[in-house]
């Protein structure tokens, strides 16, 4: 696994072993940072459930500014911290090692903020994806004009719209799929349409 693009293209990433870590593939990768496009470039980033963080490390190499990573696992922890050394992006990411409820409550006390939070659960544990979904889209962790992208298997179906977001974008690619939900008002143009792109 190595980042594809920006200033730290190429470096190579370790990634924790287990059955419950699927890694984000290039290709997945590499279309999520296609559908973002330029805004990459100074935003601010929330990594959940990060595994290696390799979509955190990609949008730092990509130009983001700043990169937060949370996983419960000590060994994930320590392999972020290694991959981000390796690519020379520490100075702009945090790492920590902690319960994704309990971390996101922390970094609201904190007073963070970001332009997008990825999720990546573990495919194991489906009945995570919703609580995880309601408890960030309740909090005050991402940007007004910001962008939640949460990783599921293909078949779980996610509800269209969750404590104030919707899903505009789900993107299949093999077994998994990206959805992207944004905050949206009553009565507006985005406030309960799905695209799909049919991609395999």
């Amino acid at each position: 696994m190595r980042v594809i693009g920006g200033k730290a293209r190429g470096k190579r990433l370790k990634a924790p072993r287990g059955k419950n870590t699927r890694p984000i593939t290039a290709m997945i990768k590499e279309a999520l940072f296609n559908v973002i496009g330029p805004d990459v470039a100074g935003s601010r980033w929330l990594d959940l459930f990060a595994g290696s963080g390799a979509v955190g490390i990609e949008a730092l190499s990509r130009g983001a500014c700043q990169a937060v990573f949370i996983d419960a696992d000590k060994i994930a922890a320590e392999i972020i911290r290694d991959n981000l050394m390796n690519c020379g992006l520490e100075r702009e990411a945090e790492v920590y090692r902690n319960d994704v409820f309990r971390a996101t409550r922390l970094l609201e006390k904190r007073s963070k903020h970001f332009d997008y939070i990825y999720i990546d659960p573990p495919f194991t544990n489906e009945d995570i994806f919703i609580p995880v979904l309601k408890d960030l889209a309740a909090s005050q962790l991402l940007d007004e004009d910001g962008t939640l992208i949460i990783r599921t298997p293909r078949r779980f179906k996610v509800p269209v719209k969750i404590s104030g977001m919707v899903c505009n974008r789900s993107d299949n690619y093999g077994e998994s799929t990206l959805h992207y939900y944004s905050y949206f008002e009553e009565g507006s143009a985005n406030d309960g349409s799905v695209q799909d792109s049919g991609r395999y």
